[in-house]
């Protein structure tokens, strides 16, 4: 299966194994930014949530002026430098030891992820064709949450909430990883160029009508599949980081132990059963699998409500049903995971890709908003019923726009094995942009 899974070209191959590396990095530190905000820093539940709050903020203000800088100049020039903005602001984190100094850290790290996951992607499909990009992104994904997983069993063995100092080992480290994805670029000077070739000589005027964000927009298909994402990502990604881990520690109480351990389950989950997935789902309609994520990962939440109704007074259901919870909701990330990026780049044209890839990347920072902010002041002002209610209701709706999502578009674009033809009821807006000469701003 791995072998089957590899892409042909050796440059995607190095793409892959650098995310291996930094991905190791993100799980050092990955699970214990608000735990060490609130139980190091002695920072509020109120307040941590902000600051996770405006790393989004940053990353979603960013995005926009990325993706066109990178169909405007070529991914390799933006994603080089964003990577060491990124790594400046992770290793400051184990440093900042007043809220503006944590606010300055995470402004940083926004900035700097707010265009690199979508540059990223962009440079991944450029590697890729459409027959295994699929399967590459599902590689890519399995190989991220094994270093992710690597890295939590690593610091969950180092932190030390006694200790401060055990947290700043860790954030440099996290730090110094960000050096191996931007070597592996540096020294592949043909990829990550610009994807669709500039034209001289054209007349100025011809030039401010190439295509925009206002095409993207235009796109039925994309638009629906953006829904779904903002919606998916608010009641399931975005509650990762803060929701769960404060469900598990404040209700569950749970120790950060256990948090760690459920990460490394839901990453062993991933390593094991990605590959498998890929295997699968080929040939399969994207759009029914989509809807399959949404009910996995609302069950994924009741499960979590279980080791809350434990409250405590049994420890090991707990902490089960903490570590159950992690572990259903990555087999909702093997599904999502090759499905959604290979989507939504099907939909995409070379000249507008880095858009395409932006808009889905901050749907990231617009869910990464809305889930800390509302999952601290739930839980922490003693609604954590009320929060679970909100994650469980969120992921099915997902599960629906996901389903509408198969009228609007081909069953070429659904991933469905015989051709397709367009729906009748699709404008012409709602086809993919033709490829302009040159790139509009």
């Amino acid at each position: 299966m791995l072998r089957d899974a590899l892409p042909r070209r050796p440059e995607a191959r190095r793409l892959l194994a650098a995310t291996l590396f930094s991905a190791t990095g993100r799980g050092l530190t990955l699970p214990f930014m608000f735990i060490y905000l609130t139980k190091v820093r002695d920072v509020s539940a109120g307040t941590a949530g902000l600051i996770i709050g405006w790393m989004a903020v940053c990353a979603l203000a960013i995005g926009p002026v990325g993706g066109w800088a990178v169909d405007r100049y070529g991914a390799r020039r933006i994603v080089l430098p964003m990577l060491l903005v990124e790594a400046a602001g992770v290793g400051s984190v184990g440093f900042a030891q007043s809220h503006w100094q944590a606010f300055l850290s995470v402004t940083l790290i926004g900035a700097g992820g707010g265009v690199i996951w979508a540059a990223n992607t962009t440079i991944l499909s450029s590697v890729t064709d459409g027959l295994e990009r699929q399967k590459t992104f599902g590689l890519n994904f399995a190989l991220l949450n094994l270093g992710i997983g690597t890295g939590t069993v690593i610091a969950g063995a180092i932190v030390d909430l006694d200790r401060p100092g055990t947290f700043q080992v860790i954030y440099l480290i996290d730090a110094t990883l960000y050096l191996v994805p931007f070597v592996n670029l540096l020294t592949m000077p043909g990829v990550g160029r610009r994807l669709a070739p500039a034209a001289t000589g054209e007349p100025a005027q011809t030039r401010l009508r190439q295509p925009g964000y206002r095409e993207v927009f235009a796109h039925r298909g994309f638009r629906r599949l953006l829904a779904f994402s903002v919606v998916l990502t608010i009641s399931g990604y975005a509650q990762i980081e803060v929701g769960f881990t404060a469900f598990a520690i404040d209700v569950a109480q749970v120790g950060p132990q256990t948090v760690a351990y459920a990460f490394t389950a839901n990453t062993l989950v991933i390593v094991l059963a990605q590959l498998f997935v890929v295997r699968v789902i080929q040939g399969r309609s994207r759009t029914v699998l989509l809807s399959l994520v949404g009910v996995i990962m609302a069950a994924a939440w009741l499960i979590l409500g279980v080791a809350g109704a434990v409250d405590g007074r049994n420890v090991a259901l707990a902490a089960v049903a903490v570590i159950a919870c992690a572990a259903v909701f990555a087999v909702g990330e093997t599904l999502l995971s090759p499905i959604n990026p290979t989507l939504l780049n099907a939909l995409a044209t070379d000249e507008l890709r880095g858009r395409f890839n932006a808009l889905g990347s901050m749907v990231w920072g617009i869910s990464g908003i809305v889930g800390p902010i509302t999952a601290a002041p739930l839980i922490g002002g003693g609604h954590s019923s009320v929060w679970l209610a909100l994650t469980v209701i969120g992921c099915l709706v997902a599960a629906l726009l996901a389903a509408s999502l198969r009228k609007v578009i081909t069953a070429e674009q659904d991933g469905r094995d015989q051709p397709g033809v367009a729906p009748d009821d699709l404008s012409t807006a709602d086809e993919p942009v033709r490829a302009s000469p040159t790139p509009a701003a």
